[in-house]
């Protein structure tokens, strides 16, 4: 049996504006259709909102996105907060996406770009079981944690 995941991210109306920066980070394809494209009339507000979007690339990255109905304002629903304290992450997140790299300088590249706007949680650094680890929310309120496979050594 086979079987995968995609995280499906839910937005206030700047799902367009995520996918678009996802993809420049991971690389892909960006898979766009709005509530318009569906059959919502043109001039009704939300119209041009995501009511399907992905990003997938060849290498196996995928993330889903849509503009909940009725919801503006930008980044995604019950966000929440999230930080470290004395080396325990605390936080009201239901959940983060975790992005496994095969080498720290892979990471890296992810890590530059999705923390551009971000914040920082736990900077990108060799742990105990891995030669890089780090945890940040991007622009749009998703938390990301970005680590390097197990089998690499720790600088």
């Amino acid at each position: 049996m086979s079987i995968k995941t995609t995280t499906h991210l839910n937005f206030r109306g700047d799902a367009r504006a995520a996918l678009e920066f996802y993809q420049s980070v991971f690389g892909g394809q960006v898979t766009i259709a709005t509530y318009g494209d569906f059959g919502m009339p043109k001039d009704v507000p939300g119209a041009e909102n995501i009511v399907f979007g992905q990003v997938e690339t060849a290498d196996g990255f995928s993330v889903m996105a849509y503009d909940i109905p009725g919801q503006s304002g930008g980044s995604t629903a019950n966000a929440g907060t999230t930080h470290r304290v004395n080396g325990t992450t605390i936080t009201d997140q239901p959940f983060f996406v975790s992005v496994c790299g095969e080498s720290l300088e892979e990471v890296q590249g992810y890590w530059a770009k999705l923390s551009v706007g971000g914040s920082i949680i736990e900077g990108l650094a060799a742990a105990a079981w891995s030669p890089g680890f780090g945890m940040l929310t991007d622009a749009f309120g998703v938390t990301w944690i970005l680590d390097v496979a197990a089998g690499e050594k720790p600088a």
